[in-house]
């Protein structure tokens, strides 16, 4: 092969590949004491404030084991929720995020709502999303960005299942490992999310566990994980 032709081989494959590739982490917020203090203890969520937040940074420091010290991190967190619990428990969260996202080199990305989540998503460049992982609330059809902040035990701030279709699925890498924390994620939003993104969403039949964070450890299911 010539000099000029090889030349000509490296641009073509330059032109396929993505620009470079990013690891996205979502973190919800959680829910607000005043409510949760109403119900029974083994209903009760999210006494520690910090469960999607510290289960972020363990996947962090994961992914920069597995893909190298500098792998690029875009870590997408829901501030009202931070703002409120933040408020409720007088404590400056916003800023321990942001600190903990400049600790690590991490770019961070705000977002208040479900349109707000799907434009970071769209924003990403195409062929970039290597990986992806979400922390938060979830059910069987939805991820709930907001839970038992606004209202005891319901969510206003969501992305449903039906919201799928309005991710551009050419943002992911082909072969993409996705991966949602929140409970029951397994048991219907995963196969929607493959059939309109065209990769799979590892997710929980059954309930997932974030006690095991006092040990350093990723969340755990009551069930199986199931793409």
């Amino acid at each position: 092969m010539s000099g000029f032709v090889r030349a000509l081989f490296l641009l073509s494959l330059l032109a396929v590949l993505p620009v470079h590739a990013d690891h996205v982490i979502v973190s919800g917020g959680p829910a607000l004491r005043k409510w949760e203090n109403y119900r029974v203890q083994e209903d009760q969520h999210d006494r520690w404030w910090a469960n999607f937040i510290r289960s972020a940074t363990l996947r962090m420091a994961e992914i920069r084991k597995a893909y190298g010290s500098d792998a690029p991190l875009v870590w997408m967190v829901f501030k009202p929720g931070y703002v409120a619990r933040g408020r409720e428990d007088g404590k400056p969260y916003t800023t321990w995020i942001t600190e903990l996202a400049a600790k690590r080199r991490v770019s961070l990305i705000w977002f208040d709502s479900s349109s707000g989540f799907i434009q970071a998503m769209n924003s990403r460049p195409r062929g970039s999303v290597q990986t992806f992982d979400f922390f938060g609330h979830s059910n069987r059809h939805a991820f709930m960005f907001d839970y038992g902040s606004d209202i005891m035990a319901a969510s206003t701030a969501w992305f449903h299942e039906r919201d799928i279709p309005r991710i551009r699925g050419s943002v992911f890498d082909r072969n993409a490992y996705c991966k949602s924390w929140g409970c029951h994620t397994g048991e219907s939003m995963s196969a929607v999310w493959k059939n309109s993104i065209g990769v799979a969403l590892e997710g929980a039949k059954g309930p997932t566990d974030y006690r095991v964070l006092s040990e350093a450890r990723l969340p755990v299911v009551k069930g199986s994980w199931a793409r």
